[in-house]
C-alpha cells in the first residue's frame, strides 16, 4: 500500500471513529523503521511477565460505541472492552485484572513499542503499513461502509431506490478530504454533505435535510439499536477492512497465546462469550460453529 493508500484508510478511521483523531502511524520517525529493525531477541515471554504481574495492561479507547465507551456508571463497556476481559478471564480466571490505558488512536502503535501496554484493543484497522511496524492477531471483525436512512418518513428506504434516483439524493457524512469519492463509489450521481460531527449528520438526517448517512455498518448498527423503528439499513455495504488487535512485535509466544484465545472464542470454548458479545453490540446472531472436521481444515 503506497501512501496516499495509506493515508485514505488512517482519515477513515478519523471520519467514522466517533471523536477519534490523528493517524496511527504518528510519533517517532523510528516507528518507521522496517519491523525486522524492531524485533527482539525472543527470551522471557510478555505471557510470563503478565502472569507474574497478576494483572494486563491494555490499550483501548473510551469514546466510540459500540467498540469502548463508557456507559450511565461511568464504566468502560463495548466490544473491545469485552475482549479484553475475555483476556484477562482466560490469563488469571478473572475478567476484572485488566488495567485501561485510555488513548487516542495515534498513540497505538507508540504504546505498543514504548511498552506501555501489553496489547491495543482498539478497533484498529489491518494495513499493510501498520504491519509492519506492530504484529496483528487474527481479525475479530470486517468493517465496511453502508447508508442509514429513515424508516418512515423519509424518501427512500433501500439502495436500489437511492440508486435509481441518481443525483436528486443527497448522502451526509463526517467531513473529511475522502468523503465525496467513498460516496461515490456506491452512488456515482449523489450530492453529498459534510458535517463536523456524527451528532449533526444524525440531526440533519431526523430533519430530512439528507436522505442517507453514511457510516461505518457497526456504528450504523448501534445507532439503530438506540432507536427501534426509527431507522433502516440500506442493505448494500462497501469499503471492506478488517479490526485485529496489535501486540509487540518479537514475542511469538505472545502473540500465539492470544490468536489461540480469540480463535476459541470464534470457533471453540468461549463461543457462547463472543456470540453474546457480537449479539449485545452490533445486534448480529452468529451462527454456531459447525461441529466435526474444523472448519478452517475444510
Amino acid at each position: 500500500m503506497d501512501q496516499n493508500d495509506e493515508k485514505t484508510s488512517l482519515e477513515r478511521r478519523g471520519l467514522f471513529g466517533m471523536g477519534a483523531a490523528g493517524a496511527a502511524l504518528g510519533g517517532a520517525a523510528a516507528l518507521f523503521a522496517p519491523r525486522g529493525a524492531m524485533a527482539q531477541t525472543v527470551g522471557r515471554s510478555k505471557l510470563q511477565t503478565i502472569k507474574d504481574r497478576g494483572r494486563l495492561i491494555v490499550g483501548t479507547g473510551s469514546t466510540n460505541p459500540p467498540w469502548h465507551f463508557e456507559g450511565a456508571d461511568g464504566k468502560l463497556q463495548g466490544m473491545d472492552i469485552d475482549l479484553a476481559r475475555l483476556l484477562a478471564k482466560s490469563l488469571f480466571d478473572d475478567p476484572t485484572k485488566v488495567e485501561f490505558v485510555l488513548q487516542g488512536s495515534d498513540a497505538r502503535i507508540p504504546s505498543l513499542i514504548t511498552d506501555k501496554v501489553d496489547i491495543v484493543v482498539q478497533w484498529m484497522t489491518v494495513t499493510p503499513g501498520r504491519a509492519q511496524q506492530v504484529e496483528f492477531t487474527i481479525p475479530y471483525y470486517r468493517e465496511g461502509v453502508s447508508l442509514m436512512m429513515l424508516a418512515r418518513g423519509g424518501k427512500y428506504t433501500k439502495f436500489d431506490e437511492l440508486k435509481a434516483a441518481g443525483g436528486t439524493v443527497t448522502v451526509g457524512g463526517m467531513q473529511n478530504v475522502f468523503l465525496e469519492e467513498w460516496i461515490r463509489k456506491a452512488l456515482p450521481q449523489a450530492k453529498v454533505d459534510a458535517f463536523e460531527s456524527p451528532d449533526a449528520v444524525l440531526q440533519a438526517l431526523n430533519a430530512r435535510r439528507i436522505d442517507a448517512y453514511m457510516a461505518d455498518q457497526s456504528a450504523m448498527r448501534w445507532l439503530m439499536a438506540q432507536a427501534p423503528g426509527r431507522f433502516v439499513d440500506s442493505g448494500y455495504g462497501w469499503m471492506p477492512n478488517s479490526y485485529a488487535s496489535a501486540v509487540k512485535p518479537g514475542d511469538p509466544v505472545w502473540l500465539n497465546w492470544v490468536n489461540t484465545v480469540y480463535k476459541e472464542a470464534m470457533m471453540g470454548v468461549d463461543f457462547d462469550y463472543f456470540a453474546a458479545s457480537y449479539k449485545k453490540w452490533f445486534g448480529i446472531e452468529l451462527a454456531m460453529p459447525k461441529v466435526g472436521f474444523p472448519a478452517e481444515f475444510s
